[in-house]
C-alpha cells in the first residue's frame, strides 16, 4: 500500500501479545508463513474477522503489520472497516483467543468475532 494511502487510514496495531502467540504459531509452519486477517460478510452481526495462515508475499495493497517474528497482513478492503483496530491475543476463564479491539463496529457479537459497523 503505498505510503500516501496508509497516511489516510488509521493504523492498525498488533499487540505484544498477539505478535508473540503468531510468532509460536508460524513457528510450528513452513517457512514464510504469515498470518492474514480479513474482514468478511456474515456471522451474527453482519461482519466477521477471517484468520488465515497462509504462504505468500505481501499484495500491493496490504497492510503489513510486521513485529519481532511475527508478519500480519491485512488486504486493503478489509482495512477499510478495521482503521484504528488493535489486534490483540487473550488468554482468560474462557479461553485463548485473537481479538481486534475495534473502533469502527458499533456492536458485537458475544464470540468475538463478528460485529457489526
Amino acid at each position: 500500500m503505498t505510503d500516501a494511502a496508509l497516511a489516510d487510514r488509521p493504523a492498525v496495531t498488533l499487540s505484544d501479545r498477539a505478535a508473540k502467540r503468531v510468532a509460536r504459531i508460524v513457528a510450528k509452519e513452513a517457512p514464510g508463513t504469515v498470518l492474514r486477517v480479513s474482514v468478511a460478510g456474515g456471522g451474527c452481526s453482519g461482519f466477521q474477522y477471517e484468520y488465515n495462515l497462509v504462504q505468500e508475499t505481501p499484495n500491493e495493497d496490504d497492510l503489513v503489520l510486521q513485529k519481532g517474528e511475527a508478519t500480519v497482513l491485512i488486504d486493503s478492503l478489509s482495512l477499510e472497516f478495521m482503521g484504528g483496530a488493535e489486534i490483540d491475543f487473550v488468554d482468560d476463564l474462557i479461553g485463548q483467543s485473537f481479538q481486534i479491539k475495534n473502533p469502527n463496529a458499533v456492536a458485537s457479537c458475544g464470540c468475538g468475532t463478528s460485529f457489526a459497523v
